[in-house]
C-alpha cells in the first residue's frame, strides 16, 4: 500500500468513527489535502496500524461495522410538506412544546412508580420454583396436614366454649339498656320562659338535655359491652392457646413449619378479635346503639376489609419463610392494601348521601356559611376518595415524610378551595350588583337591560374561571411545585396571560362595537318611526340586515386573525390564500356577485323597502325581508316568494307615496253622459267627506272624458288622485256606490253582448204583413 493513501485512510477513519458516535463533523478538506490536517504522530500511529496485520484487520472490521450500521441506520427521505403557518417561537410551538414535555415527564415517572410498586415476576418465579421444587413440595404436603390437625384441634375447643358462653352472652344482651333517664341531679335547671331571649336559648336548652342524656347512655351501656365482648374473645383465647401448645410439641417442627403455622394462627384470632370489636362498638347491642340494618352493613363491610386484608398479609408472609424475594413481598403487600383502600372507596360512594345529608346546612338557612356546607356536602367523597387513595401511595411508595406532607397538601388544599369559593361568591355578586340599570337608563335605552344580561352568564363564567385557575395554581404552590416561576417574564406562562389577556380585549372591543351599533341603529329607527319618518325608518330597517351581517364578518375577521397572531400562527400565508380564494370564488360565482352588486345598487337607491308592495319578476307581494343577494315577498293567499336580485329586471313600487283609482265605466249608447258624469263626481265628493276616506283620497275626481264610442255604449274615463296605501279601498268603494247610484238613477250600464239588426225580405204573399226581427248574438 502507498504511503500517500495512509493520511487519507486516516482521515477517513476519524469522520467515520465520528459520524458513528453521533457527534457533528465539520466538513473535511478533500482527501488530497489531508496530509495538511495530520500532524507527524499522527502519521506514525496511522502507519503502524497499517502495516500490523492484527490492527489492520481490526480497522477493516470496524469500517465495515460502521459502515453496514450507517447504511441501516439512515432513515428514508422524508416527504416534502408544505410548511406550517406556525412561528418557531410563537406561543403556540412553546405551548405545545411544553405540554409534550410535561406529558413525557409525566408518563416517565408513572412507569418508574408501576415498576417500583409492582414486582409480580419475583411472584412467578417463586410460585415455579416452589412448584418444581421436590423438597418445597414435600415441605408444603407437610405444612398442610399439620395445620389441618391444629386448626381442626383448635376448632372443637373454640366451638366447646362458644356454647358454653351462649347464655351469659343472651343474658348480657337482655339486660342493656336501651334507653336512659338522666338522674334529678344531672338535669339542668329550666325555668319557664319569661322573655324572647329565653325562648331563643330553649332549644340551645334541648340539645344539651340531648347529649348528656346520650353520654348517661353510653356510660350504663359500658360495663354490659364489656362483659359481652370479653365472653366472645373467650372462645378466641382458647383457640389460640390450643394451638400453640400443640405447636409445642412435635408437631412444631421443623421450624419452618411451626412459623407458617403460628403465623396463619394469629391472623385467624386477629380477625376474629376486630370483628368482635366492631360489634362491640356499633351494633343493636354495642356501646354505639344503631338499627339492626346499620349494624349488618358494618359487619359485613368490617369482615370483607378484615378478611381480605389479614389474609393478604398473612398469605405475604407465609410466601416469605417459604423463599418469596423481598420484592415480591412488598409487592403483595401493596396490592393486598390497595384492595382494602379500595374496598373504603365503595363503602365512601355508597354513603355518600346519607353523609351528605349530615353536612348540608338545614333548609331555609341562607349565608356563606351555609352555601360552603351545601357546596361540600355535594363533593365531600371526591376528597374522601383522594384521601384514601393518597394514604396508600404514600405507604406504598414509602415517601419520607409522607404522612406529614400529605396532611399539609390535605389542609392547604381544602383551604385554597374554600378561599377560592369564597371570592368566586362575592365576585359574581358584585358584578350581579354591578349589572343592575338604573329605570333612568332603562327608560332612555329599553333594549339596554336585554343586551346586558345577554353577556352576564358569559361573563360570570370567565370571572369563575379566572379565579379558580388561580386557585389551582395556588394548590400546585401548596403541593411543592414552583408553578408561580412558569408565569415570569419570558416563561410560557407569561406568554400565554398575554395572549389571554390580548385577545380577551380584542373580543370586549368586538362586543362593545357590534353591541353599540346595535343599539344605536335600533334608537334611530325608533327616533324615526316616533318623529314621523316612516319612509326613513323603513329604509334603515331594510338596510339593517345587510348592515349586521358585513359588521359581523368584519369583526369576527379582525378578532380571529388578531388571535391567531397571538398564538403564533403567520397570519400572512392566511391572507394571501383568502384571496386566492376569493378571487376563484368571484370567478366561479358570477350569479352570486350580481345578487350581490345588484342588491345594493337597488338599496342605495331607495328602490324597495320592507313593507312596499312590489311586483318582480311577474310576482306580486309585501316586501318582508331584504337581504345581501335576496327579496323576500309575502303574496296576498300567504305564499311567500324568494326571488334572487340577478333575477330582477324590473320592479314595480306600489308604495311610493301616491296612488290613483282609475275611473272607467261603459254605459248605454243611449244614457246621458253628461248626467253620468255629474253622478260620478257627487259620488267622490260624498266619500271626501266622509272621515274613512278623507285621508286617503288627495283630490276631486278627474273626470277626463268620453274615452270610446260605437254603437252599443259609451266609455267615460278618468281617475282618483289617493295615497299609496289607500288607493284599493277608494276604487272598491268607488265602484260599489258607482253601481248602486246608477241603479237608482236608471241608468244602465252597457253589456258586453252586442246586439244586431237585420232585416230579412219577406214573400210576396206577406208583403203586408212585413215587420223588423232582431237578432241578439
Amino acid at each position: 500500500m502507498s504511503h500517500k493513501l495512509v493520511p487519507a485512510l486516516f482521515a477517513v477513519l476519524f469522520l467515520a468513527i465520528s459520524t458513528f458516535s453521533g457527534a457533528r463533523a465539520e466538513p473535511r478538506a478533500p482527501a488530497t489535502n489531508g496530509a495538511a490536517t495530520l500532524s507527524p504522530d499522527e502519521a506514525k500511529r496511522a502507519l503502524e496500524t497499517l502495516q500490523d496485520d492484527k490492527k489492520r484487520a481490526q480497522m477493516i472490521d470496524t469500517l465495515r461495522a460502521i459502515a453496514n450500521a450507517s447504511t441501516q441506520a439512515a432513515p428514508p427521505p422524508p416527504e416534502q410538506k408544505s410548511p406550517i403557518p406556525l412561528s418557531a417561537d410563537g406561543l403556540g410551538a412553546q405551548l405545545l412544546l411544553t405540554v409534550s414535555e410535561e406529558i413525557g415527564d409525566i408518563s416517565r415517572q408513572v412507569a418508574e412508580i408501576a415498576r417500583t410498586l409492582t414486582h409480580f415476576p419475583a411472584f412467578y418465579y417463586w410460585f415455579l420454583r416452589t412448584a418444581n421444587d421436590p423438597a418445597a413440595y414435600n415441605l408444603l404436603i407437610e405444612i398442610a396436614w399439620k395445620l389441618a390437625l391444629v386448626f381442626g384441634c383448635a376448632f372443637c375447643a373454640e366451638w366447646v366454649i362458644f356454647r358454653l358462653i351462649r347464655r351469659p352472652v343472651a343474658f348480657l344482651e337482655s339486660r342493656v339498656p336501651q334507653t336512659a333517664r338522666l338522674p334529678a341531679q344531672a338535669l339542668p335547671v329550666a325555668d319557664p320562659p319569661s322573655s324572647a331571649a329565653d325562648v331563643a336559648a330553649a332549644p340551645e336548652l334541648h340539645r344539651r338535655r340531648a347529649t348528656l342524656a346520650r353520654a348517661w347512655q353510653l356510660f350504663l351501656r359500658l360495663p354490659f359491652v364489656i362483659g359481652r365482648l370479653l365472653l366472645e374473645l373467650l372462645p378466641v383465647c382458647v383457640f389460640v392457646g390450643i394451638a400453640t401448645a400443640l405447636l409445642g410439641t412435635e408437631i412444631g417442627d421443623p421450624i419452618t413449619v411451626r412459623l407458617v403455622i403460628l403465623a396463619v394462627v394469629n391472623a385467624y384470632a386477629f380477625s376474629r378479635g376486630l370483628i368482635c370489636v366492631v360489634r362491640a362498638l356499633a351494633g343493636p347491642y354495642g356501646l354505639f346503639p344503631v338499627r339492626a340494618e346499620t349494624a349488618a352493613y358494618i359487619e359485613i363491610w368490617a369482615r370483607r376489609i378484615v378478611g381480605v386484608g389479614v389474609s393478604g398479609i398473612c398469605f405475604a408472609n407465609v410466601a416469605l419463610l417459604l423463599g418469596l424475594h423481598r420484592a415480591g413481598y412488598a409487592a403483595l403487600l401493596r396490592m393486598v392494601m390497595l384492595i382494602v383502600h379500595l374496598f373504603i372507596v365503595v363503602i365512601i360512594l355508597q354513603c355518600r348521601r346519607q353523609v351528605a345529608d349530615a353536612i348540608r346546612a338545614p333548609a331555609g338557612r341562607q349565608g356563606i356559611a351555609a352555601r360552603l356546607r351545601n357546596r361540600i356536602a355535594g363533593g365531600w367523597h371526591y376528597l374522601a376518595i383522594a384521601l384514601d387513595l393518597a394514604l396508600w401511595a404514600v405507604w406504598a411508595l414509602n415517601i419520607r415524610n409522607g404522612y406529614s406532607l400529605l396532611l399539609q397538601y390535605f389542609v392547604g388544599t381544602i383551604a385554597v378551595a374554600l378561599i377560592t369559593r369564597v371570592v368566586i361568591m362575592v365576585t359574581l355578586s358584585l358584578i350581579d350588583r354591578g349589572f343592575r340599570i338604573n329605570p333612568e337608563i332603562l327608560q332612555r335605552f329599553p333594549g339596554l337591560e336585554i343586551r346586558a344580561n345577554r353577556y352576564l352568564p358569559l361573563l360570570r363564567r370567565i370571572v369563575s374561571g379566572v379565579i379558580a385557575f388561580i386557585g389551582f395554581v395556588a394548590v400546585l404552590e401548596v403541593w411543592g411545585v414552583d408553578a408561580i416561576v412558569w408565569f415570569y417574564g419570558g416563561q410560557i406562562g407569561s406568554r400565554l396571560i398575554s395572549a389571554v389577556v390580548t385577545i380577551g380585549i380584542a373580543a370586549a372591543i368586538a362586543a362593545i362595537v357590534w353591541e353599540a351599533s346595535n343599539a344605536l341603529l335600533e334608537r334611530q329607527i325608533n327616533t324615526l318611526s316616533r318623529d314621523g319618518h316612516y319612509a326613513r325608518a323603513a329604509r334603515l330597517r331594510t338596510f339593517q340586515p345587510m348592515l349586521r351581517t358585513v359588521l359581523l364578518c368584519l369583526i369576527a375577521t379582525v378578532v380571529g386573525l388578531t388571535a391567531l397572531s397571538e398564538v403564533g400562527v403567520n397570519v400572512a400565508p392566511l391572507l394571501a390564500g383568502a384571496g386566492i380564494v376569493g378571487i376563484a370564488i368571484g370567478f366561479g360565482s358570477q350569479k352570486l356577485v350580481q345578487d350581490l352588486i345588484t342588491g345594493l345598487f337597488l338599496l342605495l337607491e331607495n328602490t324597495v323597502q320592507v313593507g312596499d308592495t312590489v311586483s318582480v319578476s311577474g310576482l306580486t307581494g309585501v316586501v318582508e325581508n331584504v337581504s345581501i343577494r335576496t327579496i323576500r315577498l309575502r303574496a296576498g293567499d300567504g305564499s311567500v316568494h324568494i326571488v334572487p336580485f340577478s333575477a330582477v329586471t324590473t320592479i314595480t313600487n306600489s308604495s311610493r307615496g301616491a296612488g290613483n283609482a282609475s275611473v272607467s265605466v261603459n254605459v248605454a249608447y243611449k244614457e246621458d253622459t253628461d248626467r253620468a258624469g255629474l253622478i260620478l263626481k257627487e259620488i267622490v265628493d260624498e266619500m271626501r267627506r266622509e272621515p274613512e276616506f278623507r285621508a286617503a283620497i288627495r283630490g276631486d275626481l278627474e273626470l277626463w272624458g268620453i274615452d270610446k264610442v260605437d254603437g252599443a255604449m259609451v266609455s267615460i274615463v278618468g281617475q282618483i288622485r289617493c295615497t299609496d296605501s289607500g288607493r284599493w279601498p277608494v276604487q272598491r268603494e268607488f265602484n260599489r256606490r258607482m253601481k248602486l247610484r246608477f241603479q237608482q238613477a236608471g241608468i244602465e250600464i252597457a253589456s258586453p253582448v252586442q246586439t244586431i239588426l237585420m232585416q230579412i225580405a219577406p214573400p210576396a204573399d206577406a208583403a203586408a204583413n212585413l215587420t223588423p226581427r232582431r237578432a241578439t248574438g
